[in-house]
């Protein structure tokens, strides 16, 4: 590996991901063998576990562009669901780089756009996509539940990518149907304020799953969101209905995210339980949720959704990020 090149990294609530690029013009954005994962858990901060990677694979960088699954604000971030609070500059002294970038990792959601390919992505109804041209103007809307539910977009203008950090993720959920509401009174008494993120992410799967049960009058016991999927590949009645509301509440969630960055040439769908929801995705009220807007359904029945299946589409929109050196927007 180049020793000027770029260490990436993608750390969420849960994993922290990382792998190294050339950043050079004739270099691949990605090196795919290179590519580690660790749990957050095992270490004390963010550079701790980028050196114990760069010792395993016997890298060497002197830049980084680390994709974070939190607020950037200045120096700091902070991840939202994991205590770690990561000051860019001293990760920076610590790892002896000459220079570092802290980015929402959502950012780097956006910015993997502009690398996917067709073969990237799974289309979810029957609106197509097709990746840009270098001088078109785009809009696309970004949203991914893992350990939380991130969301983002990305403007293209004169074939420059602009990515856009948002935690939209934390707005307030909008219930949509008698059920929603129900469920909603019931998250309400647990958490207070609900936001989309309490439903749209792996733990979401529970909480929905458990509200559902209350409203039947029973207690479902300690579950976890890999037992609410299980069940329902089996057939159980409570899970499989539990993916129909999670499914139905992304798309509406999806749809606004849409309506509010006016983000017409599509929405992609990330994080590491897309892929694994897929065929429930396309099997179920997803697409009927996202353009149920009103006025906007025409509208909205034109505009593409796209599951994203490339596996390390964070570290793909660092490695984009270090190659073409855009500046995200705040949201």
């Amino acid at each position: 590996m180049n020793p000027t090149g770029y260490l990436l990294a993608d750390i969420g609530g849960t994993n922290a991901r990382f792998a190294l690029s050339g950043g050079g013009a004739d270099d691949p954005p990605l090196a795919m063998d290179s590519v580690r994962e660790f749990a957050v858990a095992d270490f004390p901060s963010l550079a701790d576990a980028a050196r114990h990677y760069l010792q395993l694979v016997e890298g060497q960088a002197t830049r980084g562009v680390f994709a974070v699954a939190g607020r950037v604000d200045g120096d700091e971030a902070r991840i939202t669901n994991h205590p770690w609070v990561i000051s860019r500059s001293r990760t920076r002294a610590m790892l002896g780089f000459d220079d570092l970038v802290l980015i929402n990792d959502f950012a780097a959601q956006a910015m993997a756009i502009t690398l996917l390919t067709p073969g990237d992505v799974a289309v979810i109804g029957g609106a197509p996509w097709m990746p840009p041209g270098q001088a078109e103007q785009r809009t696309y809307a970004v949203i991914g539940p893992g350990t939380g539910l991130g969301a983002g977009g990305l403007m293209i203008r004169e074939g420059r990518p602009h990515p856009l950090e948002s935690e939209g993720g934390h707005a307030s959920f909008p219930p949509g149907t008698p059920e929603e509401i129900q469920i909603l009174e019931r998250l309400s008494a647990q958490f207070g304020r609900v936001s989309n993120e309490r439903l749209i992410c792996g733990p979401g799967l529970v909480n929905i799953h458990r509200a559902l049960s209350e409203i039947a009058g029973e207690d479902p016991g300690p579950m976890q969101p890999s037992d609410v999927t299980r069940r329902a590949a089996e057939g159980d009645a409570r899970c499989m209905r539990t993916l129909d509301v999670y499914c139905a509440v992304f798309g509406a969630i999806a749809g606004d995210l849409v309506l509010t960055l006016g983000a017409w040439d599509g929405v992609f769908l990330t994080g590491g339980l897309v892929p694994r929801i897929l065929p429930a995705l396309q099997h179920s009220g997803f697409r009927q949720r996202f353009e149920h807007k009103g006025r906007f359904s025409a509208a909205m029945s034109h505009v593409p959704t796209l599951a994203v299946l490339h596996p390390q589409a964070g570290l793909l929109g660092a490695a984009a990020f270090a190659r073409r050196g855009t500046v995200p927007t705040p949201g």
